[in-house]
């Protein structure tokens, strides 16, 4: 073989953050030091659903996912001694996107950076919100105003910056086919790239710049081939499209450009340490091929589906990254899968099926159509229940979770309280008082910030018009105006959105033919229904708190619907009050809560309380989540009446519980039904 210089590697990240910006800013300084490559930061819910950590919907929330940014001081405490230009920084932030990337600047403007030289990403993506990940703002028309105000300015002032990243990770884990997944992101990037182009802010010439930013964020499953044809199939569509649709003749601006976060949901609680070979199979997926090869990489920890991995668990998968770039000879060779009829003939079908189903998604009248209409997030749930009714049945094999299930004491989890990270329930507090403090000395030296009611005022006399908002923005931002504000500012004439939840329209995923599993608890259901005297029976599926993974309580809700519950579910985003008054008002048999964000120990006694407190203490009150063995064992003792964790993976199983509870409940004897 001929000698040829090593492919330069990808840029290796750690997604990270947490507790408050000094503890996150330490852990950055440490992975860095220890060669990654590249910054990712993950916000708290509330940073990133636009409320300051005193708001009542922060509670439990503050600092449990990310780390919380609430106001120009946060950000710079966040990157105190990390030169920003020398930096490659990834912030994973949607609907307030436009704020921290307008702190980030300010930040980098103070530490004398030329802001031309920035390089990062902000995700930015807000259809993905409404459909999977619940952490969307506005309506979906402002909320494509703030993206391409962002790309605008970005394109003419920091022209390094990929001002959007088309998010399809999330997809994945909201039950996406690589179809679906492909289709919804690509109709995404067109909705983005129509808005820029109409917004008149851009000269036909330098819209190639744009293009040539946009950038995408996608997931790698476990199904080796078939995510890496999906990722030469997303090439070709990009290729196409920006050729065809936008008449972009340079080849290097019409390239495919990706980041990739290997699958975390397919991330198994049961025998943990089988998530090691599935986060290399995947990773290989977007590594293996040069021609569809990730340009940054970020993968999750063994143990993310226990709950918050430790630095040691997140420098377990930087150095899975290290050892394929450095140690194996993979960056010697050009595409080593080019020529394969069998992957060209997989990669010719995705992009046939894919450009099928943007044709469709365009005939409603393009992606947010698709989303107002809810056409997308019932395709997606239909997708997941589908999935779940395969993994139920074991016609798909999950290894540890519903085959090979005997396994040996693991030393990784023989104690489980230490093999993850908590954090400390008084941070939130420290965060609240430091805000306060904010608050009360922002205008006095040494900041000496202008009163910021005035930038707010400007901000949203611009929100009211058709000015670009990225430098009424930059001005709030110096105000020393808070996060809460900023957002409380633009909800005030944007408004709010609450987004199609799927559940109605999705359809029955799992049969129910006599002697199924599905029969057997309809029967539970009907029977307890007939004892008890009052109609069908009512289960309200409550999402409390911030947390928008909604994928798991929408199936519960799909299914429960499916055995002949009357099923309340209300979406995400609810306070502990609003829930027991739904509860109450609807006259409910049995409360389902779900949380994956760890603000469980909060916000379900405070449920039970509440229920306790009008007068329902009968109730019965069900948890799902991550919810760590201790945490669960602590809400049992509070009144829970049964905790379901991701290794239950029945769900059929999990409604047949259900009822068990409602009739211990009402002091109804045991069915003797098997379920």
């Amino acid at each position: 073989m001929t000698e040829r210089q090593k492919d330069r590697p990808w840029l290796m990240r750690t997604y990270a953050g947490h507790s408050t910006a000094e503890a996150s800013n330490e852990l950055y300084r440490r992975n860095l030091a220890k060669g990654q490559t590249g910054l990712s930061v993950a916000f708290d819910l509330p940073t990133q659903t636009g409320y300051d950590p005193d708001h009542i919907l922060a509670r439990g929330e503050v600092g449990r996912v990310g780390v919380p940014v609430s106001h120009l001081g946060d950000m710079r405490r966040l990157f105190q001694d990390i030169p920003l230009d020398q930096m490659n920084t990834s912030m994973t932030i949607n609907a307030t996107a436009m704020w921290l990337l307008a702190l980030y600047q300010v930040v980098a403007e103070e530490q004398g950076v030329d802001i031309t030289q920035l390089q990062g990403t902000t995700q930015n993506d807000i259809v993905k919100e409404y459909l999977s990940r619940g952490t969307h703002v506005f309506p979906p028309g402002p909320s494509l105003r703030l993206t391409t105000d962002m790309i605008t300015y970005t394109v003419a002032r920091i022209p390094k910056w990929n001002p959007i990243n088309i998010c399809s990770y999330h997809l994945q884990e909201a039950g996406a086919t690589p179809v679906q997944e492909i289709a919804y992101a690509m109709s995404t990037a067109i909705a983005v790239l129509d808005a820029v182009r109409d917004s008149g802010q851009v000269p036909e010439e330098k819209f190639g710049d744009v293009v040539a930013r946009i950038s995408f964020f996608v997931n790698a499953g476990v199904r080796f081939i078939e995510e890496m044809c999906k990722m030469r199939a997303f090439g070709r569509i990009w290729d196409q499209v920006t050729r065809e649709r936008y008449g972009i003749e340079n080849p290097k601006q019409r390239r495919f450009r990706y980041g990739v976060q290997v699958n975390s949901l397919g991330l198994t609680e049961a025998q943990p340490e089988n998530n090691v070979q599935r986060i290399v199979l995947e990773m290989l997926a977007v590594t293996l091929s040069k021609d569809a090869r990730a340009r940054a990489v970020q993968l999750p920890a063994w143990n993310e589906a226990l709950g918050l991995p430790r630095p040691w668990d997140q420098q377990w998968s930087l150095r899975i990254q290290q050892v394929l770039a450095h140690e194996s000879d993979l960056l010697e060779y050009e595409d080593i899968f080019a020529g394969s009829h069998v992957i060209e003939a997989k990669v010719e079908s995705l992009v046939e099926e894919s450009f099928a189903e943007m044709d469709r998604i365009e005939k409603m009248g393009g992606a947010m159509a698709a989303v107002e209409s809810g056409y997308l997030k019932s395709q997606l749930v239909s997708s997941h229940a589908e999935r779940r009714a395969r993994i139920e049945s074991g016609q798909e094999k999950i290894v540890g979770v519903n085959s090979y299930e005997s396994t040996e004491p693991s030393p990784l989890t023989s104690d489980l309280d230490a093999a993850i990270m908590t954090v400390d329930p008084a941070v939130e507090a420290r965060v609240v008082k430091a805000l306060g403090q904010w608050r009360d000395t922002r205008y006095q030296p040494p900041f000496n910030h202008p009163r910021p009611c005035k930038a707010l005022e400007r901000l949203k006399e611009v929100a009211a018009g058709t000015g670009n908002l990225m430098e009424a923005t930059l001005e709030c931002a110096r105000a020393g105006v808070t996060t809460g504000e900023w957002a409380g500012a633009l909800r005030e004439v944007f408004g709010e959105f609450r987004a199609p939840t799927g559940v109605s329209s999705a359809p029955v995923a799992v049969t129910a033919e006599e002697g199924t599993p599905l029969a057997i608890v309809r029967e539970k259901v009907a029977r307890t229904a007939e004892d008890l005297g009052g109609g069908r029976l009512r289960f309200l599926v409550g999402k409390p708190g911030l947390d928008g993974h909604s994928n798991g309580a929408e199936q519960i809700a799909v299914r429960a619907r499916d055995a002949g519950f009357e099923v309340v579910y209300q979406g995400i985003r609810l306070t502990p009050e609003q829930i027991v008054d739904a509860a109450l008002a609807e006259d409910v048999h049995a409360v389902g809560l779900s949380i994956l964000s760890g603000s469980h120990a909060e916000l379900v006694p405070d449920v039970l309380v509440r229920l306790r407190e009008a007068g329902a203490p009968d109730i019965p009150v069900i948890a799902g989540g991550i919810i760590p063995n201790s945490d669960a064992e602590d809400l049992k003792a509070a009144g829970v009446a049964a905790v379901f964790t991701p290794k239950d993976f029945g769900i059929t199983e999990i409604i047949g519980r259900i009822v068990d509870e409602i009739r211990k409940a009402n002091n109804l004897d045991p069915l003797e039904v098997p379920a």
